[in-house]
């Protein structure tokens, strides 16, 4: 059994309530998780640390009931998802405490650089048009989430999503086209 498969096999079982099989994935994937923490907490902030974001992603997997995850990449697909809506909401309870936010606009080019800024307000900005995005192509704005908010490579993205790596090229040119028009 190759390891894809034995963790793919745990996932299941740690969904289907198996607590030992949960401490297990946790384990192996611990590592992995943080690194897409600390790729996606740059957009959030020093309020929220690295190892408090993947334990918060940790718990929300662990607490959808609707998810049939299907492989590594999958797992590391939701877990970045999950990531993302905690650092937004984050960034949303940072803005409710601010008045006004800041004016700093966010550029696509800085999120896939990994320069998301401080401000709640871009973050927030940001996170609505790829929503807008979400809308018109779903599959685009997974290619975005897997890539800006995973640090996912196209192979990983491709493998993640079960397309090939040239639809996850021409998904995220299309993306950055509609979210650079949407930010500017």
């Amino acid at each position: 059994m190759n390891p894809s498969n034995s963790l793919t096999d745990l996932l299941r079982a740690a969904q289907a309530g198996d607590r030992s099989s949960a401490d297990e994935v946790l384990r192996i994937v611990y590592d992995e998780l943080k690194r897409i923490a600390h790729h996606v907490r740059r957009g959030a902030g020093d309020t929220l640390s690295t190892t408090a974001l993947v334990h918060e992603a940790w718990v929300k997997l662990g607490q959808a009931e609707d998810i049939t995850i299907e492989s590594r990449a999958h797992f590391k697909h939701l877990a970045a998802r999950a990531m993302r809506q905690i650092a937004l909401d984050e960034a949303r309870t940072r803005q409710a405490k601010k008045r006004g936010g800041g004016d700093t606009p966010l550029t696509l080019d800085d999120a896939i650089d990994g320069r998301i800024p401080d401000d709640p307000v871009a973050v927030l900005d940001f996170d609505r048009a790829l929503e807008e995005l979400q809308q018109l192509d779903p599959r685009a704005a997974q290619v975005v989430e897997c890539r800006v908010f995973g640090g996912l490579e196209v192979e990983q993205t491709a493998e993640a999503l079960g397309v090939s790596t040239a639809t996850v090229k021409r998904d995220f040119r299309v993306a950055r086209a509609f979210l650079a028009d949407r930010l500017s």
